[in-house]
């Protein structure tokens, strides 16, 4: 089965170079693109996508508005959100993470990486370009609550400690698996059990807790 993506970006050569990328991909096939949020937040609404690419500025309603729609908190069943964005310190990518993001990409990233963004987000993982993940998650975690995080309704192990670091670092779950010896299913429990304990949805906010709770540091 073809992941199934949505392409939102207010610019349509930005839209049709993406879905040429996309469409490239054995394994993906873009159902639909729109030019502002609220067309983007109607067609996820609709077509139920794998995963949506949201750019951040558009017209109508911004990425942040439309990341919101369909992943934030009061979503009842959210769809996977990738934020793209021109610009790795644009300060409302903060804000898109907040709104339920599961990952971070910078339009010259590559065929490559979004690729491997696009799949990682569909199989309810997530990718933050890994040259800025470290900067990016730091000053997110600068910009504050305005209180303080939120503990864990109960004591993480040592082996979450270690799982919390590697998914903070930007770490995918193969990757954790081969630094830590250890398989692919016990990582995904290790992430299942930390969500559970920290009150999380996804492993971008394990990262955020991770650094506004200080364990990582850049």
């Amino acid at each position: 089965m073809s992941i199934r993506v949505l392409v939102a970006d207010d610019q349509e050569i930005a839209r049709t170079g993406l879905r040429m990328i996309l469409d490239a991909q054995p394994d993906i096939e873009v159902v639909g693109e729109a030019g502002d949020g609220r067309r983007a937040v109607e067609l996820a609404r609709r077509l139920r996508p794998d995963v949506c690419l949201f750019d951040i500025r558009m017209p109508h309603l911004d990425g942040i508005e439309a990341t919101r729609s369909v992943a934030g908190p009061a979503v009842d069943a959210p769809l996977a959100v990738v934020v793209i964005t021109t610009f790795d310190l644009d300060e409302y990518v903060y804000a898109a993470l907040r709104a339920g993001a599961r990952g971070f990409l910078l339009k010259d990233a590559g065929p490559d990486l979004l690729g491997q963004a696009v799949r990682a987000a569909a199989g309810g993982d997530a990718l933050i370009a890994p040259s800025i993940t470290a900067r990016l998650l730091a000053a997110f975690a600068d910009s504050g609550r305005g209180t303080p995080p939120a503990q864990p309704v109960e004591a993480l192990t040592e082996r979450e400690e270690q799982i919390l670091l590697t998914v903070a670092r930007g770490r995918t779950n193969s990757e954790i698996a081969a630094e830590l010896h250890i398989s692919l299913s016990t990582v995904k429990s290790h992430i299942a059990s930390l969500m559970t304990k920290l009150g999380v949805r996804n492993r971008v906010e394990i990262a955020m807790w991770a650094y506004e709770t200080r364990r990582v540091r850049p």
